[in-house]
């Protein structure tokens, strides 16, 4: 088999989100996509209009490192449609993460118009329930109250919160 059928033979997923910031929920449906695909991509969804505490480049950065030990995770950023992301990738699936009932409302809705537009399947993945309650802009709003976050994010993340807000114990 040639090096280039043995790659499209390979199955690709992506877990897109903002990563603002990446959380221990996102790590771990991050860890659990790569057992179940050959490669994953964390996408960041790079939205002009919405400013971010942390900028792309600090957000690679960071996906980067707390994604260093599973070997088959790559980081990258997008702005525009997922699925063109996709399909200029030769990815055939994304994956996400469930913390609540409202979240699969919005998630099946995203999910059904991906397959309309481009034929991309979605795997909804219920969350570690220990993560249920975390999402970004929780962690964000504790943090920059001088709030613990230290369980919900992994360490580097909680170092860039300090750093970035200025409370040495966030």
């Amino acid at each position: 088999m040639s090096k280039r059928s043995a790659a499209s033979q390979q199955r690709r997923a992506v877990c897109p989100g903002s990563y603002d910031p990446a959380t221990n929920g996102h790590l771990d449906i991050i860890d659990r996509a790569a057992k179940l695909f050959d490669e994953v991509t964390v996408a960041v969804l790079v939205n002009p209009s919405k400013t971010g505490l942390f900028t792309i480049t600090e957000r690679l950065e960071i996906l980067r490192e707390i994604t260093a030990a599973i070997p088959n995770v790559r980081v990258d950023s997008w702005q525009g449609l997922l699925v063109d992301y996709c399909r200029q990738h030769g990815i055939a699936a994304i994956a996400k993460g469930l913390r609540s009932v409202s979240d699969f409302d919005y998630e099946l809705q995203m999910a059904q118009m991906n397959r309309e537009l481009s034929g991309v399947e979605t795997l909804l993945m219920s969350n570690n329930p220990a993560y249920g309650f975390v999402s970004s802009s929780l962690v964000k709003e504790i943090a920059r109250y001088g709030g613990d976050v230290k369980n919900l994010v992994p360490g580097v993340v909680c170092e860039r919160l300090a750093e970035k807000l200025g409370h040495p114990d966030s």
